[in-house]
């Protein structure tokens, strides 16, 4: 690194510039700016990309889970070329911090950190995320439960990161990330186990969308 920032110092600034970077809240923003709503006060209550896709339709829904996405992908992907894989995944475990309390929104409840997440593992390991993924897809077709698809595939992160051989923090970050995704998705569960979680609709009711 030459006559540059030690190491810790390096990553600290990586790992700060990560959790600005996913404290940006898109799914509020964008609903404030294109519908005039402020989207806390429908579904879930969250920021993030499905409470959006329910509420407001694939379009914008599609647009917050690609920016989110984005938002975990750009710091972990920068900190990994510059550093490695350690600072990789505290860049993007920093954004995943900052989506679920973003600094933006005076640290109020943000969104369930799955896309970020899975951003920020394309950018330090992009086959465990591609595996992950694809993982989130199966369940999702097979359920329609994107909590459910979630969980799961947030689980597979290590078990993939460690048949792909991938080293430690990897799958430190995959161990991490599946209690993160569960934690967060913990009222989910308890629908899911009473029967009343209720399935995604890639298009809204004709109520809804009234």
């Amino acid at each position: 690194m030459g006559g540059g920032l030690p190491d810790p110092a390096l990553i600290a600034l990586l790992a700060a510039a990560g959790y600005l970077a996913g404290s940006v809240p898109f799914g509020y923003w964008l609903v404030r700016l294109l519908k005039h709503d402020d989207i806390r006060r429908h579904g879930s209550g969250n920021v993030g990309a499905t409470n959006v896709w329910r509420i407001h339709g694939r379009r914008l829904g599609l647009t917050v889970m690609l920016l989110d996405v984005l938002k975990g992908f750009a710091p972990a992907l920068a900190a990994t070329l510059l550093t490695g894989e350690l600072a990789g995944v505290l860049a993007g475990g920093a954004a995943m911090l900052g989506h679920w309390r973003p600094a933006f929104m005076g640290f109020a409840k943000g969104g369930k950190t799955v896309a970020t997440a899975g951003g920020a593992l394309l950018g330090v390991a992009p086959l465990v995320g591609l595996a992950s993924f694809g993982l989130w897809i199966l369940f999702f077709v097979l359920s329609r439960y994107a909590s459910a698809s979630s969980i799961a595939a947030a689980a597979s992160i290590p078990l993939f990161a460690w048949l792909l051989g991938e080293p430690w923090p990897v799958i430190g970050f995959g161990l991490g990330a599946a209690v993160a995704v569960a934690v967060l998705h913990r009222a989910n569960v308890r629908r899911l186990l009473a029967g009343t979680e209720s399935r995604f609709e890639l298009r809204r009711r004709a109520a809804a969308a009234r």
